[in-house]
């Protein structure tokens, strides 16, 4: 019998605004240290040490029996969520840690398409297309702004598509898992695929790009990789699971739609990080079209009740 799931209260505000907060600046976390430490070096370590502590975790509390049948689709998992960073880890070197915290949370948009086509439960509804609609429109004007051609920071570009394609690469990871075995597997063994297979593929990137060469291991350094693997990648990832466990989540999902107002707040006032009256306006048509894909089911309900 499945647990019985309550809509969000004040403590699920208070604490979705906590790792909302932490997620929002892990691409400043990032960007702080890669002169000492390139990202994708930092990817290698965060996975690495969360990889870890998600497997003493599940020895100690159990979980590994759900290894049998679900390895290829971890597997498959691993992958995406591997290509997921390596993306975010190369965008981060051509855009700024704001522009890469909106358009790696489009995430969803590519896993509701693709559940829209794979499992009838997951139609879009009306309001949900205008939401994809309302994203990509946005994402067109961050990118183009006033389609001056000469205005255009074709490096800029480049780091804006690679978050993109690292919002792809994890709302693909999504539909994997919910389409597959992985869907009945405890939430610890999933993130235990995606952590382990990251951790051998971008530490096999790394050293074909010679990364490793140039690693300085100053404190903000190692602190920026313990961060990213303790406080990330194992506590609020945790924490995200047990919430998910109690509270409905689509509740939880509209919540955490805050993560990129947070993450571009962080990057102006600690990097100091431009923002063009284009990004402004496409960002703001971003998260409004996320929050209506997302949030839909929610929205739905409180409409019904007001009527």
């Amino acid at each position: 019998m499945s647990a019985v799931r309550k809509g969000a209260d004040a403590f699920a505000l208070q604490v979705m605004t906590a790792l909302c907060l932490v997620w929002g600046v892990q691409q400043v976390v990032i960007k702080v240290a890669a002169p000492d430490m390139a990202p994708l070096v930092q990817a290698f370590g965060r996975s690495g040490i969360a990889a870890v502590l998600v497997g003493l975790l599940m020895t100690w509390r159990g979980g590994w029996e759900g290894l049998r049948g679900t390895v290829p689709a971890g597997l498959l998992a691993g992958l995406l969520f591997a290509l997921e960073f390596l993306m975010l880890a190369q965008g981060l070197q051509y855009t700024t840690a704001s522009h890469m915290a909106v358009f790696l949370y489009t995430a969803p948009i590519f896993s509701a398409l693709s559940l829209h086509v794979l499992l009838p439960s997951e139609r879009l509804r009306r309001l949900q297309w205008g939401g994809i609609g309302l994203c990509f429109a946005g994402i067109a004007l961050a990118f183009g702004g006033s389609l001056n051609l000469e205005a255009l920071d074709s490096r800029m570009l480049l780091g804006d598509a690679l978050g993109v394609l690292a919002g792809m690469a994890w709302g693909f990871t999504t539909v994997v898992v919910r389409t597959t075995r992985l869907s009945e597997a405890p939430p610890a063994l999933t993130l235990f695929y995606q952590l382990a297979v990251a951790t051998l593929l971008l530490g096999g990137v790394a050293g074909v790009m010679g990364e490793f060469g140039r690693v300085l291991l100053t404190p903000r350094a190692v602190g920026s990789v313990l961060f990213q693997g303790v406080v990330v990648s194992f506590i609020t990832y945790t924490i995200w699971f047990w919430m998910l466990r109690r509270y409905l989540a689509s509740n939880l999902a509209v919540l955490s739609f805050v993560t990129p107002l947070f993450g571009v707040t962080l990057g102006v006032v600690l990097l100091s990080e431009p923002l063009t009256p284009q990004f402004v306006g496409g960002a703001v048509l971003v998260l409004l079209g996320i929050t209506l894909v997302s949030g839909e089911p929610w929205l739905r309900r409180r409409l019904e009740r007001g009527g």
